[in-house]
């Protein structure tokens, strides 16, 4: 975790469950958490089995320039990465999981930004799983809250041990994307050769001679 809003919010929901997989959706005080309102958001499970935002601050209505209460969560991120969050979000319902999300989100004018996202689980009961989550913009360009985020792709994931440090959690796993967008500039590795890289291909230049 690197951003301020995901440590303390872990922190408090880390007292909260004082060595339970979850705390209780009622323990949950607004007022402890009052600096982390306009970041933080709740899921919940829908009739369909879809994770869906049943409350989001007010920053987060903002950057995507609408009121998210009862939209799909996976539907914030591209076509190719919501069966992903689909499935780790069901892993904090079901599981007890925390997840870490590192994303780029992208807006309406082509712009970008850097975000963390945290996902907590909340107990709810087998019939109605939470989530508690927080999304903190990694910087705040000016843009930020009038240009809305229209689509996001996720660059890496990591699933938290709250029973360890944090420091010893498994290390964060790349997601790259599945379209090459734009080469790099060739590499020269001497041992190998003259190599181009394509985002997480790496083309070494040859064949056979002739």
């Amino acid at each position: 975790m690197n951003q301020n809003g995901s440590i303390t919010l872990f922190q408090y929901w880390n007292r909260l469950r004082d060595g339970r997989p979850a705390p209780k959706r009622s323990e949950v005080e607004p007022a402890d958490i009052k600096s982390l309102l306009a970041d933080t958001f709740i899921l919940e499970r829908d009739t369909r089995g879809q994770a869906v935002f049943r409350l989001a601050g007010t920053r987060l209505c903002a950057y995507y320039g609408r009121e998210l209460k009862g939209f799909s969560f996976p539907s914030l991120w591209r076509e190719k990465d919501q069966r992903l969050v689909s499935r780790l979000i069901h892993g904090v319902f079901d599981q007890k999981s925390v997840v870490l999300i590192a994303f780029e989100g992208f807006s309406r004018s082509g712009r970008s930004n850097r975000f963390e996202l945290l996902a907590l689980p909340l107990d709810g009961g087998v019939e109605s799983p939470r989530c508690l989550g927080v999304i903190s913009a990694v910087e705040k360009p000016f843009w930020l809250g009038a240009d809305p985020i229209t689509d996001a792709l996720i660059d890496s994931i990591r699933v938290v041990d709250p029973e360890k440090e944090l420091l010893n959690n498994r290390p964060a796993i790349n997601v790259p994307s599945l379209v090459p967008d734009e080469l790099e500039a060739p590499e020269t590795i001497s041992a190998l050769g003259r190599v181009r890289r394509i985002r997480h291909l790496v083309v070494f230049d040859g064949g056979r001679e002739e």
